[in-house]
């Protein structure tokens, strides 16, 4: 089996399933580890509603879709900076995929979209409790540098030079 990696419109139908599956899991994840339950539905609704994605298009931005075997299997987006970095997010690979190569692939051809949009580092934040996420920007060269949001969910703020 193989992995592609295309560009995509966020607004997409794929894109879009991918954007909820992603959402859905990071904040119920959050709930279930600080409440004890899983996202409120009516919550869920609103806030993929809200995070369009529309920042993470040419010429400012990129969101680029993974599939396995021809399948939808995962995303990751960039989006410029005005400091010259630009920033990672939408990191994911559906559950059942995961370990199978995916999310360094990803990581990396999200890296080349960024150089190709003229970045010259990468920077991200990301929670303590996405373990999976840390250890993978750890064995990608991602060190921790200082907050460049006040983002209150961001308990790890990293970057790597391009």
């Amino acid at each position: 089996m193989t992995w592609t990696i295309t560009p995509e419109h966020p607004a997409s139908p794929t894109a879009a399933a991918l954007w909820r599956d992603y959402y859905t899991e990071v904040s119920d994840r959050y709930y279930l580890l600080h409440e004890n339950r899983r996202t409120d539905p009516a919550e869920l609704e609103r806030e993929v509603a809200k995070v369009t994605g529309s920042d993470l298009t040419p010429p400012t931005g990129q969101l680029l879709v993974a599939s396995y075997a021809g399948e939808p299997a995962g995303t990751a987006g960039i989006r410029l900076r005005p400091d010259g970095s630009a920033e990672l997010t939408r990191v994911y690979v559906r559950e059942e995929l995961r370990g199978k190569g995916g999310a360094p692939l990803l990581v990396a051809a999200a890296e080349s979209a960024a150089r190709a949009l003229g970045a010259t580092r990468l920077v991200l934040e990301t929670r303590k409790d996405l373990t999976e996420a840390l250890t993978l920007y750890a064995r990608l060269g991602y060190k921790e540098i200082a907050p460049y949001s006040d983002d209150i969910y961001a308990d790890h703020t990293l970057g790597k030079p391009l």
